[in-house]
């Protein structure tokens, strides 16, 4: 028998040992998913429970029936549709307001000295050293001094500002990653300033800014304490201040309707995670392309 038919015959062979090598990898990530949405599913189960089933001692992950009577509380009673519509207008304008900022900035924190880069980033740090309780009285103070206290524009005040630093600090790497010799063969090539950053630079930022636009988001959307301090006016509230009702005296939960109201409120994070996953996904691929 020749050498090359030896060969042929030893590939399969190597393929079904590769094979029987992927299933521990297979069975890792199965329990992984599992893992992680168990939480998931086990909420979508309680908010269909009637209250008698929650007060059982053992009861099933799925549910006797679909008790819908636990979303119609959610949403006629508590005002859960107007909580979130504050929610989502408060992250968005947040989201959006910090990427207008930090995009410039991050540029030029980039790429100034190393000196003048080394005091801007101690800066950025040194701002994630100090604990939310040892300012929010000073900045409770000063958001009323402005008389945006109790409103939504107060809220994504707080918000821009404790979300720039981390914001700085993501996409001022991104930044650095850009190589310089692209800039200057652009410049090379006759292009200007503000042409080199539209083709060039901001191009291969959008997969840093389409993930800090998205931590910016989900920051503001989960958001609980600045809200609790600075919020009053029921009409104001926002998401988790609404769900934080449903905690009554003596630590009695109503486990149904926090449940269905829970479940709703992540299904819009949700929803813009797997859009944005997907302009990362092409912004990382158009930026291994052009770079």
């Amino acid at each position: 028998m020749s050498t090359t038919s030896k060969n042929l015959n030893s590939i399969p062979v190597e393929k079904k040992k590769r094979k029987y090598y992927l299933i521990p990898t297979y069975m890792a990530v199965v329990f992984y998913i599992l893992f992680l949405g168990f939480p998931f599913l086990w909420m979508l189960s309680t908010s269909f429970k009637t209250p008698y089933e929650l007060l059982q001692l053992h009861h099933s992950i799925i549910p006797d029936g679909l008790y819908w009577q636990n979303y119609i509380d959610i949403i006629e009673k508590r005002g859960l549709i107007n909580s979130a519509k504050n929610s989502l207008v408060i992250a968005l304008l947040t989201a959006a307001l910090t990427i207008v900022f930090t995009v410039p900035a991050a540029y030029a924190i980039a790429r100034l000295r190393k000196i003048f880069s080394g005091i801007a980033t101690g800066w950025i740090l040194l701002s994630q050293v100090f604990p939310v309780s040892l300012v929010i009285i000073p900045l409770f103070m000063a958001v009323r001094r402005l008389g945006l206290l109790d409103t939504i524009w107060g809220l994504v005040l707080v918000y821009l500002v404790a979300s720039l630093p981390f914001a700085l600090w993501m996409l001022k790497g991104y930044v650095t990653s850009i190589p310089v010799d692209l800039e200057e063969a652009g410049a090379m090539d006759g292009a200007s300033s503000f042409q080199i950053l539209k083709s060039i630079v901001f191009p291969l930022l959008v997969p840093g800014i389409v993930a800090t636009a998205l931590f910016t988001f989900l920051n503001s959307w989960n958001e609980f304490f600045f809200a609790l301090v600075l919020i009053q006016n029921p009409d104001n509230e926002t998401l988790p201040l609404t769900l934080a009702r449903f905690m009554g005296s003596e630590g009695q939960v109503l486990l149904g309707p926090l449940a269905a109201g829970a479940f709703l409120a992540t299904i819009p994070s949700l929803v813009i995670f797997g859009i944005m996953q997907r302009k990362l996904a092409s912004g990382l691929l158009a930026g291994a392309v052009k770079g």
